[in-house]
């Protein structure tokens, strides 16, 4: 075998080595504890709780490993009082009706509601000051 071939399979092993224990980890990370603030939806109080103002709902589900990366940035945005939307989850496997009524199809899917009506929808993992610049521009 040439030295090229024997560094190219040495490569592809290493990385798939890695792959391996990056989903392994990722697996069995702990869901992180959520903020108080943040709101828990369900099919009963959804409707009531998005009526009024400015409020990003994170549709999420446990076994999701991006909606538990999206975790700490959703408990930040909740605890900042500069932050001039209510936050809150429903859980997709819980309240599938909910989910298929605003055509959920990917998760984590946040949508941000402005007095009952959607006016953004975000999908997949975003950093904190993305959703920040999404909300201010639905002041």
């Amino acid at each position: 075998m040439s030295t090229a071939l024997i560094i190219a399979l040495t490569i592809v092993v290493l990385f798939a080595a890695y792959m391996i224990y990056s989903f392994r980890r990722m697996k069995t990370m702990a869901a992180v504890t959520e903020s108080e603030k943040i709101i828990t939806l369900t099919d009963k109080n959804f409707r009531n709780q998005i009526k009024n103002g400015l409020v990003m709902v994170d549709f999420w589900a446990e076994w999701c490993m991006p909606c538990k990366v999206m975790g700490p940035v959703l408990n930040e945005l909740a605890e900042d009082a500069n932050f001039k939307a209510a936050v809150a989850k429903l859980n997709v496997d819980h309240y599938q009706s909910v989910s298929q009524q605003f055509g959920i199809r990917g998760i984590p899917t946040i949508i941000l509601f402005k007095n009952g009506k959607e006016v953004d929808r975000i999908v997949g993992i975003k950093p904190k000051d993305f959703l920040i610049k999404q909300v201010n521009k639905h002041l």
